[in-house]
């Protein structure tokens, strides 16, 4: 019972650099790779030095960028700025979820409640199985034949 109070009393602080952005970096797949700063501002998100509306053409992939603004209500209070590297669009998308999550944390921590409970600060471990010798790929097989 004692352990348990000194955890919650246990606070988090808000973490900047020397421009005022809060940083995280989200992962996904095996590859994806985002390194993610936001900044108080009027709501611009940019992958790459591009618009994400134009970086992810699908709306679903837009709609998990926003996911953790939307959550938290923060649609339009912060910039947020990210750079992308490796996997394909679809893990490039969960990547920068993760890290846009990660750096609400860093410029809010009241919201890693939130966050944690929607599952948005855990990383997807899920990777793709390797291709087994002696089989087409992961798990199909060669076409059986009696003769």
């Amino acid at each position: 019972m004692i352990e348990n109070n000194t955890q919650e009393t246990q606070k988090r602080t808000q973490v900047l650099d020397e421009f005022g952005r809060a940083y995280g970096t989200g992962r996904r797949k095996e590859h994806a790779v985002a390194r993610v700063w936001i900044k108080p501002g009027a709501g611009r998100i940019s992958v790459n030095c591009i618009d994400y509306t134009s970086y992810f053409a699908r709306s679903v992939l837009q709609m998990v960028v926003r996911s953790p603004l939307v959550l938290t209500s923060r649609e339009n209070q912060y910039d947020v700025y990210c750079t992308v590297r490796g996997g394909g669009l679809s893990g490039q998308a969960g990547a920068i979820k993760h890290g846009i999550s990660k750096a609400l944390v860093a410029y809010e921590p009241d919201l890693h409640a939130v966050l944690k409970v929607a599952g948005m600060l855990t990383r997807d471990p899920r990777v793709v199985e390797r291709k087994k010798y002696g089989q087409r790929k992961a798990r199909r097989r060669f076409q059986f034949s009696k003769r």
